[in-house]
């Protein structure tokens, strides 16, 4: 049978879906997907698989996609980042007979994406970018798609989505904001490029931001004449969002927690979609975040479910006639609803350029307000202290500017030269030999020479 192509492959292999939900790394697990295909999703993608780790390790293989055969789960969409075609072609071959098509990651704004050289950070190279996905569209059994962001300028974020129509794609998902926009810089997604690839194209458009509510998806699909609507950040909140529906939070957690139970997955990923599900319930009973994420087990986490639940019960048993929910909510804190990432506050651009996230998360919070990831740090360590004022003070060299007790990296790695914190004499080890059992921090070449 010929591979199906463009708009018949999106109606007869996948089914005319609308209603999809987004690669999410650690997040769109197969028991999530589950979850989500039984309230509305059509369908589902995987989490972003890296190519190279996929063709090497069996296991990798087996944990995120030679796992038990589920015929619940399709259509299903696998993705890989790459960033050469050999290797994504490799990979794709061996995944191509467990899914309904392979989805080439042009759209992880992330910095590991960078530091790889991957996602939306390989959107400026289109000669490599045609050669990975004419290859691919020459080798698979099934259909190569694609996931992009959009470029500032409208023209050009329309050509580059018909350069990769004309090398092979023939599924499009358009994530309507830059690689810029990011994190507390996220900002609204541009229905407008998104509308203008639409018309520009001749295959199967999804589009992907600003979905919080089923009806924002039909929003979405009659403002831009788009196939369909992929939610990410809206289905972890609420994954009847398809359905139209925002049910009470525990409904979800603990059909979710029996599905796991079924497919089991990492407690990490567990962990997670619960902490998303009971975000704004967290809010208000904080001390049961700590006892979420402290526990060890599936058994332990549905424990700290089942007291969220009581919680909540306990809150709506005592709720007056009238009482609308605060924060600002739309719903009382037990019902499952979008969570609004708070955006730079007004006036969080200068000179027409973004400021960093540091920057912003310091004006939001000052420096007594940690990051995320060092209160984790200190709830492992309680001891541990961020307190600029009690870290070591060095010395700087007069001739390098490096901190005396640091070294500049030698061509032998980890190389430790003697302290110049130490006088060199005859009889000491030479300036700059290797001195195997020292175990202070090496000084700078400069300053062993004094």
């Amino acid at each position: 049978m010929p591979k199906l192509q463009g708009f018949e492959f999106w109606s007869r292999t996948l089914g005319g879906a609308r209603h999809v939900v987004a690669p999410m790394v650690d997040q769109s697990e197969l028991a999530w997907r589950l979850l989500s295909r039984r309230h509305g999703a059509q369908l589902c993608y995987t989490p972003m698989l890296h190519a190279q780790v996929f063709i090497r390790d069996a296991n990798y293989r087996k944990e995120n996609l030679y796992c038990e055969v589920c015929p619940e789960d399709r259509p299903l969409i696998v993705q890989f980042c790459a960033n050469d075609p050999e290797v994504f072609v490799q990979a794709a071959l061996l995944a191509q007979d467990y899914c309904d098509a392979i989805d080439l990651n042009l759209g992880c704004p992330q910095m590991i994406a960078k530091r790889g050289h991957y996602g939306a950070f390989l959107q400026e190279e289109w000669d490599l970018l045609q050669r990975m996905i004419l290859l691919a569209h020459e080798k698979l059994s099934v259909p190569v798609t694609c996931k992009i962001r959009v470029f500032p300028e409208i023209d050009k974020t329309v050509k580059y989505a018909q350069m990769l129509e004309k090398a092979g794609c023939q599924l499009l998902t358009v994530h309507g904001r830059t690689k810029e926009q990011k994190g507390p810089l996220s900002g609204t997604a541009s229905w407008e490029h998104i509308k203008a690839v639409r018309k520009a194209v001749a295959i199967p458009v999804f589009a992907n931001g600003n979905i919080q509510s089923l009806r924002d998806v039909e929003r979405c699909i009659q403002d831009t004449g788009v196939q369909g609507v992929m939610s990410a950040e809206g289905n972890l909140h609420n994954p009847a969002l398809f359905e139209g529906r925002s049910p009470a939070v525990w409904e979800l957690a603990e059909e979710y927690l029996d599905i796991v139970r079924q497919y089991p997955c990492p407690l990490s990923y567990v962990r997670a979609h619960l902490f998303k599900l009971w975000h704004h319930t967290l809010q208000v009973h904080q001390q049961l975040r700590e006892e979420l994420a402290k526990v060890k087990t599936l058994e332990g986490v549905a424990a700290v479910n089942q007291e969220l639940k009581l919680r909540c019960q306990e809150d709506i048993s005592r709720q007056k006639e009238g009482e609308k929910p605060s924060g600002g909510l739309p719903f009382f804190h037990w019902i499952c609803q979008p969570y609004l990432r708070p955006g730079p506050r007004e006036g969080s651009e200068e000179n027409g350029a973004a400021r960093s996230k540091r920057a912003l998360e310091e004006e939001e919070g000052g420096t007594d307000v940690l990051s995320k990831n060092k209160q984790k740090k200190q709830l492992r360590n309680p001891h541990k202290t961020f307190d600029p004022s009690l870290k070591p003070k060095y010395a700087k060299c007069d001739q390098c500017g490096n901190p005396k007790g640091i070294s500049r990296y030698s061509t032998q790695k980890d190389e430790l030269v003697f302290p110049s914190a130490l006088r060199w004499e005859p009889g000491n080890a030479a300036p700059g030999s290797r001195l195997p059992g020292w175990t202070c921090p090496p000084p700078c070449n400069v300053c062993v020479q004094k």
